[in-house]
């Protein structure tokens, strides 16, 4: 990170006031965790309703931070630098506001209620042939984690795409604020959060705010095989592009899908003219984020060919979709999270992929689905019959839904195995797997499904 703001600037963007220091010191880095604290650093001690990280100031100046933003009494502190605030989480939004101001850097901002995080890096792909791209680390996409990502950008980057979630309203239009967007991309309006935004219509209204920080002559690249974007067009003040699979009255759709089981190939037509894409991972999700990835591409002029060589060197990261092979089982490891629309695509990728040995999906509870969860469950359990699964194990309260309905559906009960928790599971991993199978593992974060996609790997 190349800082040009000091202690003086940083508090009066953050509306604070300096205690035990001058203010012309130097901020080298930004941190919100002393067991991560650079020399130099700001350290902002933010709260939550399990930590108050006001309790750590003292370990953070000795571990060599410059000074610390506190919403407490100075005196608090005795003689250690700090810059007393109002509400620390807002100061950190506010200092990565006025952070972000000091670029000129185009700006893609993603959100959507699944597939966010692949899409993000399929974008960053494609924008990474021609120009130097910062892009979001893992998950950090919250009032957290953007700012610190926004901390990060130099000034040789040249490109920056962020993604940001929400859970509730008003999150994106804080996280918008910071970024300012020159595109904005929506993949898709689901039911994750439904609970707290009680209706898919509300979850579209959330999305919707990352155009408030939109810049005035910003395009919105949507999905246009979702209904609700789809229903949007022609009420957005700013350029609208649509992409799709089945909607062929998008800016962008797709001609021809091959799927296999190590990828896929789908062909578009551009400027008149049909391309062939090549993406290394299953799914026709894929093909979703690859079509916003050339829609990105195309708004800041990277060539067809350069866009191609992007989406071919995409691959997930993290506990998302990843496929691993052990000497006597094969895991599709996907535990970052869970809704109904990415365990389909979970299941997909597991009917796609090849196997010697029996398909297995061992799936855990959707979380934040409120009323519509055991619906939602019920249906996840007849989609896994529609898609071969032969083996069901579930894992959780909810989840006990998903094997009620794979019964519906006509799967053997023999062939289902329901605990109660992963522990439970672990144990009898060795009777309930047989060598060769190949594995879904898939559940919301809360879930912690990677202890079993270990387990098993330990196993094998």
């Amino acid at each position: 990170m190349e800082w040009i703001l000091n202690i003086r600037r940083a508090a009066r963007a953050m509306g604070g006031e300096i205690h035990n220091c001058d203010g012309d010191e130097l901020i080298q880095a930004v941190s919100t965790d002393t067991r991560k604290i650079a020399s130099g650093a700001l350290f902002f001690a933010l709260s939550g309703e399990r930590f108050d990280g006001h309790k750590f100031v003292p370990d953070a100046v000795a571990a060599g931070a410059v000074c610390c933003v506190v919403s407490r009494d100075a005196e608090s502190f005795g003689s250690l630098p700090v810059i007393v605030v109002e509400d620390t989480h807002k100061a950190l939004r506010d200092l990565a506001e006025a952070y972000r101001k000091r670029f000129q850097v185009p700006v893609v901002g993603i959100t959507g209620s699944v597939g966010k995080t692949s899409t993000k890096e399929m974008i960053a792909s494609v924008l990474g042939e021609n120009f130097r791209t910062h892009v979001t680390k893992g998950n950090f996409n919250n009032e957290i984690g953007l700012p610190l990502t926004v901390f990060d950008l130099q000034e040789e980057d040249e490109m920056m795409v962020l993604e940001m979630g929400m859970s509730n309203f008003g999150e994106i239009s804080r996280l918008t604020k910071i970024a300012k967007p020159d595109t904005a991309v929506i993949t898709n309006i689901g039911v994750s959060h439904i609970e707290h935004l009680g209706s898919r219509e509300g979850i579209r209204q959330a999305k919707f705010e990352i155009m408030e920080g939109l810049q005035m002559d910003g395009t919105v690249i949507l999905n246009g095989d979702d209904d609700l974007l789809w229903e949007a067009r022609g009420d957005i003040e700013f350029e609208t592009l649509y992409f799709g699979i089945h909607n062929k009255n998008c800016d962008l759709c797709v001609s021809e899908i091959r799927s296999f089981s190590d990828g896929s190939e789908f062909t578009c037509k551009i400027d008149g003219e049909m391309q062939k894409f090549s993406i290394g991972v299953p799914g026709e999700h894929h093909v979703y984020n690859a079509l916003a990835a050339i829609l990105v591409g195309m708004k800041y002029n990277i060539g067809v060919g350069d866009i191609k060589a992007g989406i071919r060197k995409f691959s997930p990261s993290g506990l998302r979709q990843t496929l691993i092979e052990y000497p006597n089982y094969k895991v599709i490891r996907d535990c970052y999270n869970a809704s109904p629309a990415s365990m389909k695509s979970g299941l997909e990728v597991l009917s796609l992929t090849e196997t010697t040995g029996r398909r297995v999906a061992c799936l855990a509870d959707m979380l934040e689905l409120g009323a519509i969860s055991q619906k939602a469950h019920l249906a996840v359990g007849k989609l896994a019959v529609k898609y071969g699964v032969e083996c069901l194990i579930t894992v959780g309260q909810e989840a006990k839904m998903i094997a009620q309905g794979a019964i519906e559906e006509g799967m053997n009960p023999a062939d289902i195995h329901q605990f109660e928790t992963n522990a439970e599971l672990i144990e009898k991993l060795a009777v309930v797997l047989r060598k060769q199978d190949l594995i879904l593992v898939k559940g919301s974060r809360g879930m912690r499904l990677e202890e079993i996609a270990d387990a098993i790997g330990e196993m094998a």
